[in-house]
């Protein structure tokens, strides 16, 4: 049984993202829950316009490790970009309340991580939240790149349009990253401010968190600001706060990473507090 465990466990680790990706399409835009047997539970929160297949792996990877894992999908997500429309980001936080609240009183400890958008509402709920056992956040915005300048003309654009496009600069999102392969690549524009409203929230949540957090980041990330690592690591206020850079890895690098370090990395996080 042992072997057969540790068998597994090395094929998520080592296998393909997109070999993977080929025989599980059916589970994009599925929520997903792993029974574990350590009495420890992590909630995995995917990114804006994204799915829950963005954290699955690693969710498979930390229950073969014995954690409970769950995978919730955000309102709006995984069906068409049209569903975005009159979502806001409280609607989020209240998906991941439900979750939550399955978790809750069943496990020795919960532990909450997210990726992108995903984190900054991870860190809004662990504020409310302190008896959260840690935080995995993952491609965190403490800033976006020309926040002021994009969120005006966002506001701008609104009045004329509801949706657009998005933009990957020619070296970071090919077609073939699975982050683009599961996201709508269309979005309504109050949908965005939504966003950027969540970041901007957030902002007065960070200094508030006090629970155990590893903070993970792209150093070619396109879209968060180089100095939100640095900024979000000196305003938490853990008595227990980790950090590191991802080489060669694209915003929310999760889903695409061949990296198997990161996963251990964050395991070895976990098993620390």
């Amino acid at each position: 049984m042992v072997k057969e465990l540790n068998k597994k466990a090395k094929s998520i680790l080592f296998a393909d993202p997109h070999d993977l990706f080929k025989k599980e399409k059916e589970l994009v835009n599925k929520p997903f829950y792993f029974p574990g047997n350590n009495g420890k539970a992590v909630i995995l929160i995917h990114g804006w316009t994204s799915t829950p297949y963005e954290v699955r792996r690693l969710g498979e990877y930390l229950n073969e490790k014995g954690y409970t894992v769950f995978g919730p999908q955000l309102k709006g997500h995984g069906t068409v970009p049209k569903d975005l429309e009159n979502i806001h980001w409280q609607d989020w936080i209240e998906d991941i309340r439900r979750t939550y609240q399955q978790a809750e009183g069943k496990f020795e400890k919960i532990y909450l991580g997210g990726t992108s958008i995903g984190s900054n509402l991870a860190i809004v709920f662990a504020e409310e939240k302190p008896e959260i056992a840690g935080l995995i956040l993952m491609a965190t915005p403490y800033w976006m790149k020309m926040e002021r300048i994009g969120i005006f003309l966002a506001r701008l654009v609104n009045k004329f349009k509801k949706y657009n496009k998005k933009f990957y600069p020619p070296t970071f999102g090919l077609s073939t990253t699975i982050t683009r392969l599961i996201s709508y690549q269309t979005y309504p524009i109050a949908s965005a401010l939504e966003s950027f409203d969540l970041v901007q929230k957030s902002r007065e949540k960070f200094s508030k968190i006090t629970q155990p957090c590893l903070i993970l980041q792209s150093s070619s990330d396109h879209l968060i600001a180089k100095e939100s690592l640095e900024e979000i690591y000196r305003q938490i206020n853990s008595q227990v706060k980790e950090r590191k850079y991802i080489k060669r890895a694209y915003h929310t690098f999760i889903s695409d990473i061949k990296n198997e370090h990161i996963f251990e990395d964050i395991l070895d996080f976990l098993e620390k507090n």
